[in-house]
């Protein structure tokens, strides 16, 4: 159903209420908030989220060829030619200072927001350190918005001594513990053209992994949030060059059910070329908009935020350490599109039996603290809204993505603070 930490076909900014956050960002005006103490943390998970978005930021790095304003980068003089997807490419390039998240960590999720005008593109890399070396740099997605020009795409496999990378996630190789990253951007212009892409934010969540934590107390009462109701299922066998519907779209189905929620869905001479006959024709454009041509599939998680960034104003992927970070969110007016797999009997109520993994919006909490949500499995529209069981959610969320979202909002939704209460 949903592209997770394994290549299947289906499958975040200012504050991650996750195991100590760092947030380094905000939409407008420059904001650094310290790390903040977890809500409840295990003795040995943690999760580290940093974003740069501001001009002081992204000076940190190291410009070759960039130029920053307006809290972005855009390439001011070329510094090389490049061959790529048979093209020819003008790039720059800017790479960030080393980050260490405090902590030893095993995996990284790096995630950007970028405008890319036609004949433009940007690739994001990274790389990581441990105590017995760097590794090589990993590319994690050469992203544009439209597919004419150039086709966006992950990378595949890569490896080496300290850490391989699968599609959108770096992870330490066995036995290495990870201590600091680097996040690399090369700006991409067709040779021939002047116009430039601009990377808006580029940021990264990095974990240490431990135990699946006990079921968590709620944080808040009943809230649910006027998410609309959109169902992946209805589009079965439709358009098969983008993933064929069906069981193959819960990620751009969740990300139009938050999109929509915001009233930011893209215009309808956007997907003018989705066939009239077709239910909900905003579901196939947005699986075209974010569809991986290097791993055939629609639910590549960085893919999702850059897109939903574009029309929303801030968009980036994560990860949380349990359901009352989720509710902090809820409770602030944002959705959350949050990874999940589970067996058989796991997930009570569920439209389908199990998955291996498969992408839900959390859209509410009950009185008890069970989970609202919209889940695009469900066969129509009109059963997409449902309620699970808190504990059997919270499972299926942590176990195997280990709490990853996707955190999408306006500016009339500021995320939350650290200093709500708990």
């Amino acid at each position: 159903m949903s592209r997770r930490l394994l290549p299947l076909r289906c499958a975040t900014s200012a504050v991650v209420l996750a195991l100590g956050v760092t947030l380094l960002s905000s939409a407008t005006e420059p904001t650094v908030a310290p790390d903040v103490e977890p809500v409840a943390a295990t003795a040995s998970t943690k999760h580290t989220f940093r974003q740069l978005t501001i001009n002081a930021q992204l000076r940190t790095g190291t410009s070759e060829g960039v130029r920053i304003s307006s809290g972005s980068l855009r390439i001011k003089t070329p510094v090389g030619t490049r061959s790529h997807a048979g093209k020819r490419w003008q790039y720059a390039r800017w790479t960030s200072a080393w980050s260490s998240p405090g902590h030893g960590f095993s995996e990284l999720i790096p995630s950007w927001q970028a405008v890319t005008p036609a004949g433009t593109f940007v690739q994001v890399a990274a790389r990581v350190q441990s105590s017995g070396g760097t590794s090589s740099w990993k590319t994690v997605g050469s992203w544009a918005t439209n597919d004419k020009v150039f086709r966006r795409t992950s990378a595949g496999t890569q490896s080496d001594a300290i850490a391989s990378a699968a599609t959108d996630v770096v992870r330490a190789r066995p036995g290495v513990t990870l201590r600091r990253y680097q996040l690399r951007v090369l700006m991409h212009r067709e040779v021939g053209r002047t116009s430039t892409p601009a990377l808006r934010s580029v940021q990264a969540v990095a974990s240490r992994l431990g135990p699946v934590p006990a079921t968590s107390k709620p944080l808040y009462g009943a809230r649910t949030l006027q998410v609309p109701s959109y169902s992946q299922m209805v589009h079965r066998g439709r358009y098969p060059q983008y993933g064929g519907g069906g069981q193959a779209w819960c990620s751009p189905t969740s990300l139009a059910m938050i999109l929509g929620y915001y009233g930011r869905l893209p215009s309808r001479s956007s997907y003018a070329w989705v066939a009239g006959s077709s239910p909900d024709r905003v579901v196939p454009h947005l699986a075209r908009a974010v569809y991986d041509y290097g791993y055939r599939g629609a639910g590549n998680w960085a893919f999702n935020t850059a897109y939903a960034g574009r029309l929303a104003g801030n968009a980036f992927v994560t990860r949380l350490a349990s359901l009352r970070d989720a509710e902090r969110f809820v409770a602030a007016g944002i959705p959350l599109a949050a990874s999940i797999s589970f067996g058989s009997g796991q997930l009570a109520g569920a439209p389908i039996r199990s998955t291996a993994g498969h992408l839900v919006v959390i859209s509410g909490f009950t009185r008890s603290g069970d989970v609202v949500v919209n889940d695009p499995a469900a066969p129509g529209n009109a059963s997409v809204r449902r309620t699970y069981d808190r504990g059997q959610l919270e499972r299926a969320w942590l176990t195997k993505s280990r709490g990853t979202v996707y955190v999408v909002n306006d500016a009339a939704h500021p995320l939350p603070s650290h200093r709500q209460a708990r």
